[in-house]
């Protein structure tokens, strides 16, 4: 689905920059359960995101990576584009975490035993960088973790495993 919307900004937290969702949108792309979406945004995308809901109307982040690379500001409005998000995650899984996942019955219990958020954060650790290399490592430090820690997520200790790693 398709509309137009307008950057908005709310004054009360640093997740302040959005596009509101108009409602009868918002309405088909979500359930009960479920309010994963993918943007296009000035035909740029598909990013994934999550519909959230304030007093007035349903709305999705745009962080200010986003806003810069896309030159976003208040004052244009843009085209969106709103597909409701089928991915398992609510995120594509990097090709070395997935491989990992495969490999590893014990991890891969453990990381589908946490919340779809945690699993998303984890997804986003990866993802965010860019060479093969180090997400792999960074893949590898994520299952060690939830290994020795039974699935019991610590982001301190798994920050430090993920240094141990970089290291090797």
């Amino acid at each position: 689905m398709e509309f137009i919307g307008k950057m908005g900004k709310f004054d009360f937290n640093h997740w302040h920059f959005h596009i509101p969702v108009p409602i009868g949108i918002a309405d088909q792309m979500m359930d009960v359960s479920h309010r994963r979406v993918l943007i296009w945004i000035k035909n740029n995308g598909p990013y994934h995101m999550a519909l959230l809901k304030s007093k007035e109307y349903w709305y999705v982040l745009v962080n200010q990576e986003l806003r810069k690379k896309l030159e976003l500001d208040e004052y244009h409005s843009i085209p969106v584009r709103i597909e409701r998000d089928l991915s398992e995650f609510g995120h594509d899984v990097p090709e070395e975490l997935q491989v990992l996942l495969d490999q590893e019955e014990e991890g891969n219990d453990y990381f589908r035993k946490l919340t779809p958020g945690k699993q998303r954060s984890l997804i986003f650790l990866v993802t965010k960088v860019k060479n093969p290399e180090s997400r792999m490592k960074k893949s590898l430090a994520i299952i060690h973790h939830l290994k020795l820690a039974k699935g019991n997520l610590d982001f301190k200790q798994l920050n430090t495993l993920i240094k141990y790693y970089n290291n090797l």
